[in-house]
C-alpha cells in the first residue's frame, strides 16, 4: 500500500442516515472527527499518530433519495504499531505454519475465534496495531469506556476472547 501524503483529500460515501466519528480508510488510514481528535487529546489517550485535516471533495449517498448532510470536519490518522504481541498459545487461532519471525510474528491465519495478548509485551497503547494481527485495530478498556463515555460512533467494540474471523462460515453464522 501506498503511503498518503498531504495535502488529504477524499471523496466520502455516506451508508446510513449519519456521518460517523470513526472511518477506517484503505489500508492502515483512519479519519476521525474533530469531536473524537479532540476529546482523544484532552483525555490523554495515546496510539494515535497526528491528527491533520482532510478536505472532503465529493459526498455521495448509498441509498437512493438519501438527503446528504454536511459531514463533519474530519482529520486524517494512523493507529501505531504496538509492542503488544498475539499470544499464540493462550488465543484460539488456527493457522498452517507457525510464525517465521519472532519480531512480527507474522502469520497466515486461518481463523480466530478469541485471542490474547502475550504477557508483558503490552506497553498501554489504547489504539493500536498488535505484533501477528497488523491488520486489526486493538483497544484498551479505557478506550471502550472513553467511546462508550463521548458516545461516539462508527465504532464496534468486541472483546478480544469473543473476537470471531473465519472467513469459511457462512454468511449469516458471523
Amino acid at each position: 500500500m501506498r503511503t498518503w501524503l498531504p495535502p488529504y483529500r477524499c471523496d466520502l460515501v455516506l451508508h446510513g442516515e449519519a456521518w460517523g466519528d470513526f472511518l477506517q480508510g484503505s489500508g492502515d488510514d483512519l479519519l476521525v472527527s474533530e469531536r473524537f481528535a479532540r476529546a482523544f487529546q484532552e483525555e490523554g489517550l495515546t496510539g494515535l499518530e497526528g491528527f491533520h485535516p482532510v478536505e472532503v471533495r465529493r459526498v455521495r449517498g448509498k441509498r437512493r433519495n438519501s438527503t446528504l448532510s454536511t459531514p463533519p470536519p474530519y482529520l486524517f490518522t494512523k493507529a501505531c504499531f504496538g509492542r503488544g504481541a498475539l499470544d499464540l498459545t493462550r488465543g484460539r487461532l488456527r493457522f498452517p505454519a507457525p510464525p517465521t519471525c519472532p519480531e512480527c510474528l507474522s502469520v497466515h491465519l486461518d481463523t480466530i475465534h478469541g485471542f490474547s495478548l502475550e504477557p508483558g509485551t503490552w506497553r498501554r497503547e489504547d489504539i493500536f496495531r498488535p505484533r501477528g494481527l497488523h491488520g486489526w485495530l486493538t483497544v484498551s478498556e479505557r478506550f471502550a469506556r472513553f467511546v462508550a463515555r463521548h458516545g461516539f460512533t462508527n465504532l464496534r467494540l468486541t472483546p478480544s476472547e469473543e473476537y470471531l474471523w473465519d472467513p469459511t462460515a457462512p454468511a449469516d453464522s458471523a
